[in-house]
C-alpha cells in the first residue's frame, strides 16, 4: 500500500495541505502518515529559560495528531488508514528519516505558515525538505483543492535532461491518472537556445517515450511567470519541476512578482530532487 507523509504544524495552511492529501489518498487508495515535529521553545532573555517541558510539548503534539486522525477517519469513513508520528527535532531531518525508512509515494506540505512554529512552511524550509528526500514533494498553495489530475505540466529548461529528469516519478503520476502531459519550456527571442538544445529535446523525447507529451514553447522574459500564467490559462492540475540548485523554487518563493502569482494560483507543484535514471529500451 502506498503512503503519503503529511507534515503539519496545525496551522490553516497545513490543514489545507492535509485536506488535499486526504482527497489525493482517497483517489489513489493510499494511506496517510501525519507528522508533527516540535522544538523546545526558549525565551530570549539575558538568560535563556525553557518555557515548557518536553513532556508537555510531546503530549500537546500527540493529542492534536490524535484529533486530526479521528477527523480524517470520520470524513473518509475509514476508507484509508491514518498513522501519526510526533517527533522532537528539525522538520526536514525528521521527514528525511521517515522517507528513508518508509519509502512513501510522496510528501505533501503547504507553502506558507504562521510565525513561530509555522516557519516550517516558508519557502526555505520547503526547499530543504525537497533537497533531502528522493521522493516527490507536493507543494500545496493556500486554497488549492485536489481534483483528478487531467493535465500535468512538466517545466524544463532543456539542459542536461538525462541527469535531471525524474522519469520514474513522472511516469508513475501520469500513468496513474491517465493524464495529458505538457512539456513546458520558456524562452524569449531564443536567448536560451544553444547548439545543444535540439539534442536535449530529442533526449527528453526518448525519456518520455510512451507518455505522448505535448510540447509547449512559451515566449516570455520571466520563466516562472511564463510557466504559471500558461498553466493557469490552460487549467493545469499540477506542475512538475525538478529544480537544479532550486533556482525555480527559490524565485517562486522569493521574487515579489512571482510571490504574488503563487499567492493567487491554485496549482500545486510536484518537486523532485534530480536523480539520474537509466532509460530502458
Amino acid at each position: 500500500m502506498k503512503l503519503l507523509i503529511v507534515p503539519t504544524d496545525f496551522s490553516p495552511v497545513a490543514d489545507n495541505a492535509l485536506k488535499y492529501a486526504m482527497d489525493m489518498a482517497l483517489a489513489m487508495n493510499t494511506n496517510i502518515m501525519l507528522v508533527n515535529v516540535y522544538q523546545l521553545p526558549i525565551s530570549y532573555s539575558e538568560v535563556p529559560l525553557v518555557t515548557i517541558s518536553l513532556d508537555e510539548l510531546r503530549k500537546i503534539s500527540e493529542n492534536k495528531l490524535a484529533e486530526l486522525k479521528e477527523n480524517i477517519l470520520k470524513i473518509t469513513n475509514h476508507k484509508i488508514k491514518v498513522y501519526t508520528e510526533s517527533r522532537l527535532g528539525d522538520v526536514s531531518e525528521e521527514v528525511k528519516s521517515l522517507v528513508r525508512t518508509l519509502q512513501p509515494f510522496g510528501v505533501v506540505m503547504g507553502t506558507r505558515g504562521v510565525s513561530g512554529a509555522g516557519r516550517f512552511f516558508l519557502g526555505s524550509n520547503s526547499l530543504s525538505v525537497i533537497e533531502k528526500v528522493g521522493v516527490p514533494v507536493f507543494i500545496i498553495p493556500p486554497g488549492a483543492k485536489f481534483k483528478t489530475l487531467k493535465r500535468i505540466g512538466l517545466a524544463t529548461d532543456l539542459r542536461d535532461v538525462v541527469d535531471n529528469t525524474p522519469v520514474g516519478a513522472i511516469r508513475e503520476i501520469v500513468h496513474f491518472f491517465n493524464a495529458d502531459l505538457h512539456v513546458l519550456n520558456v524562452d524569449f527571442e531564443r536567448r536560451h537556445f544553444t547548439p545543444y538544445t535540439p539534442e536535449e529535446s530529442l533526449k527528453l523525447e526518448t525519456l518520455l517515450m510512451g507518455l505522448n507529451p505535448i510540447y509547449d514553447f512559451i515566449e516570455k522574459k520571466d520563466v516562472e511567470e511564463g510557466i504559471i500564467e500558461f498553466a493557469e490559462r490552460k487549467d493545469f492540475d499540477l506542475i512538475i519541476t525538478f529544480p537544479k540548485k532550486h533556482s525555480f523554487l527559490e524565485r517562486v518563493f522569493e521574487s515579489s512578482t512571482t510571490r504574488e502569482l503563487i499567492h493567487h494560483t491554485h496549482i500545486p507543484l510536484m518537486c523532485v530532487h534530480p536523480i539520474k535514471e537509466t532509460v530502458r529500451a
